[in-house]
């Protein structure tokens, strides 16, 4: 059986299109017309990818997203936003979005962006088996990962990090002192090529920085390097 998938959109035209295109591309796909109505299907069933509008009647995008997130359902959330809603992209990033949209867009982009995030969700689960067994901990600073139950703690606090939050962290701690640049960030952490758009890379680094650094003006653990992108560094005592 295929890969369940949840799309929730208000205008009935891009329903029909996804669901088709979705369909044709060998997922199983149910639908909802409004927020509410996506929220309630998303907390009673187990999706693989749900595809989220952010205006939406009775409940927007944004508010669906977090409450999902605040349920503790960390299923996938591909949105879709219109032309300039550049506010509502990183809203939605931040608050636990994997990917976003914008419209118009071309059914051969949605499945392809869909097939990549469910092939990065897969290899996270394949990863997450593969070490039940070991309770591996990875320390930067006072900065400590946990990558088979994705926990991180600070100064001995546990934090709440979106699922890529997560996964951008432990790529950025795995190649501590490495310069890596936005667009080896991308491919690694989101697994596709985003039409040269990093802004998605900088939007979760600035989230990051915020739960992990002592002074967001002055990181110590995830250094910009103009020109190149971005370094994870072990902290300085005295720094």
């Amino acid at each position: 059986m295929g890969k369940r998938l949840l799309v929730v959109d208000d205008e009935e035209s891009i329903v029909t299109l996804l669901q088709f295109n979705l369909e044709q591309a060998g997922y199983e796909v149910e639908t909802a017309s409004d927020g509410a109505e996506g929220l309630e299907l998303a907390r009673q069933n187990k999706y693989d990818l749900i595809v989220l509008d952010l205006m939406l009647p009775e409940m927007d995008g944004i508010d669906v997203c977090k409450q999902l997130r605040l349920s503790k359902v960390h299923t996938p959330i591909l949105m879709l936003t219109a032309k300039d809603d550049e506010f509502d992209k990183v809203l939605g990033l931040e608050l636990g979005a994997d990917d976003y949209m914008t419209k118009p867009f071309s059914p051969r982009e949605v499945v392809a962006r869909v097939r990549a995030i469910l092939r990065r969700a897969a290899q996270t689960t394949q990863n997450s088996q593969a070490t039940d067994d070991v309770t591996e901990v990875l320390r930067i600073g006072e900065v400590e990962i946990f990558p088979d139950n994705y926990e991180v703690n600070c100064q001995g606090q546990a934090l709440s990090l979106t699922p890529k939050e997560f996964e951008l962290l432990l790529y950025l701690a795995n190649h501590k002192g490495r310069v890596l640049t936005r667009d080896q960030l991308l491919n690694a952490v989101w697994d596709y090529e985003f039409v040269g758009d990093t802004r998605i890379v900088d939007v979760h680094i600035s989230h990051l920085r915020e739960k992990i650094e002592p002074n967001t003006k002055k990181p110590v653990y995830i250094k910009t390097i103009r020109g190149l992108g971005y370094k994870m560094e072990e902290p300085l005592l005295d720094a």
